[in-house]
């Protein structure tokens, strides 16, 4: 595997963003819930990973299954309202699976101007996955989001760990202009024709989650706004990209939404700030910089 530890050393892009915005925003929220791992779903073992870290082995869980069951029942509606009372539009990074248990949800974010881009098809990684075996899910979940959101996706996230030939295969594919499977970077990067969009785990709500560092709404909302500030400074003089990152089931809930509020609101007091879907990001990076790693 190829690595590149030297990015834009000495050759920063400058800043390229609609109307001389010095920093571009990505609002992405997670959609997972149906797609995780379920023998009641007839997966091979049970998720174990949620705020109670505990795998229920050879039987089904009904405890996870109502942990999950949260974001679209009642998450949901929260972020959605958060996001439409600052006028943002957001990617909702959707596993196939989940869209095909909550096509209600996927329609509605559609509907309110959001983007739909690929999460797998499950919520799982795809680390060591035969080359045939993830051709055929990334397939999978682009037709099914493409039918059921009613606009073909362009971007894609595994989560966490890829294949050695996931972006490869989303070349082949054609149909992507983006993926997010990188941490790397505060700002895009070409790889041929697809543009790359490093996403983020710190300025992300999964921090809520057993030793993740943020108990109450306001660690959540400080952190990144402290995050947001730096890299707005640095826009004055270089390109640069914010990730945050959501999921219905964990800042949908009542104590803590309020720090996706408080995210919202200060971003929201800058003018020179484009909040944009990832998918429009892309575009514009692609149209400014292809050819430029």
């Amino acid at each position: 595997m190829k690595r590149d530890l030297r990015g834009y050393w000495g050759a920063e892009p400058t800043p390229c963003w609609p109307n001389g915005s010095r920093l571009a925003v990505s609002f992405v929220v997670n959609i997972e819930e149906g797609a995780e791992l379920s023998i009641a779903q007839g997966d091979e073992r049970n998720e174990s990973r949620y705020e109670a870290v505990e795998e229920i082995k050879g039987a089904p869980d009904p405890c996870m299954a109502s942990h999950y069951g949260y974001g679209p029942r009642r998450g949901y509606q929260r972020i959605a309202q958060a996001l439409a009372a600052h006028n943002v539009s957001a990617t909702y990074s959707t596993c196939g699976r989940a869209a095909e248990a909550t096509p209600w949800l996927i329609k509605d974010a559609v509907a309110q101007g959001h983007e739909i881009s690929c999460h797998g098809w499950r919520w799982e990684t795809h680390a060591g996955m035969e080359a045939e075996r993830e051709a055929a899910i990334i397939e999978q979940t682009y037709d099914a989001l493409e039918q059921i959101a009613g606009v073909a996706p362009v971007g894609w996230h595994t989560r966490s760990a890829t294949s050695l030939q996931t972006r490869e295969l989303l070349k082949v594919h054609g149909g992507f202009a983006y993926d997010s499977n990188a941490y790397d970077d505060d700002i895009p990067y070409m790889d041929g024709d697809l543009v790359v969009l490093p996403y983020a785990f710190d300025t992300n709500d999964m921090r809520f989650t057993p030793g993740g560092g943020f108990v109450h709404a306001r660690d959540f909302a400080e952190y990144v706004i402290a995050g947001f500030e730096r890299l707005y400074s640095e826009g004055a003089q270089a390109a640069r990209m914010m990730s945050i990152g959501l999921h219905t089931r964990i800042i949908g809930r009542p104590s803590r939404i309020g720090g996706l509020e408080a995210v919202l609101s200060h971003i929201a007091a800058k003018a020179d700030v484009w909040i944009a879907p990832r998918k429009d990001i892309a575009a514009c990076w692609a149209k400014q910089y292809h050819g430029l790693s």
